[in-house]
């Protein structure tokens, strides 16, 4: 049995946390949405500046990519009742000196993993976008590098489907590796249109 109470009360202390609050350049903004029926979870890597500033979670240019690799659109995508969406990191974790975003913060997984997870009975397939999630999820089962562990998607079916965090960096390795369209994609959209 569901316990829809639970997760809504869950939700709402995880948006009220600011545990790594002194360690955020633009301040604790918990971004997730879950609903008890869900049977798509999407973990990602942590919100970026705009996901921040909406409070939508994938509300980007990779948001846009990745419900083009689901091939859903955007009102199934935010129907919490059918996909729920929890990164690795809830809150923008600022920019790295060199470019690039830092990594999720690990105070988040650390904290409220388990207990969202939990409350999310009926989740069959968990789509992991990026390293961090794979890492997480995955464990010691990921190969040598992301490209292989996509790679290797079967072997962690039909539970998980490892994907790459679908930034613009994504498309040149796209375009290195057809078999990601060829054989993933149409995969990733068979499952993901029986679930929602």
């Amino acid at each position: 049995m569901v316990k829809v109470g639970g997760l809504e009360r869950l939700l709402g202390e995880v948006r009220q946390c600011r545990l790594c609050e002194a360690d955020l350049p633009l301040g604790a903004r918990p971004v997730l949405r879950a609903g008890a029926t869900a049977r798509l979870l999407i973990v990602g890597q942590a919100p970026g500046t705009k996901v921040h500033a909406s409070g939508i979670p994938w509300d980007d240019p990779s948001g846009d990519c990745l419900r083009q690799w689901l091939d859903v659109p955007r009102e199934v995508f935010y129907d919490q009742d059918r996909v729920a969406i929890i990164p690795m990191g809830f809150c923008y974790p600022g920019r790295l000196p060199k470019g690039g975003d830092r990594p999720p913060r690990p105070e988040c997984a650390q904290t409220w993993h388990q207990a969202l997870l939990a409350q999310l009975p009926r989740i069959e397939l968990t789509v992991l976008a990026g390293s961090y999630a794979q890492a997480y999820f995955l464990g010691s089962r990921r190969a040598r590098n992301l490209t292989e562990t996509v790679r290797a998607w079967r072997d962690h079916a039909p539970a998980f489907m490892p994907l790459p965090h679908p930034s613009w960096r994504t498309m040149a390795w796209q375009k290195r590796n057809p078999w990601f369209d060829l054989d993933v994609l149409p995969s990733l959209r068979g499952r993901v249109h029986k679930l929602v």
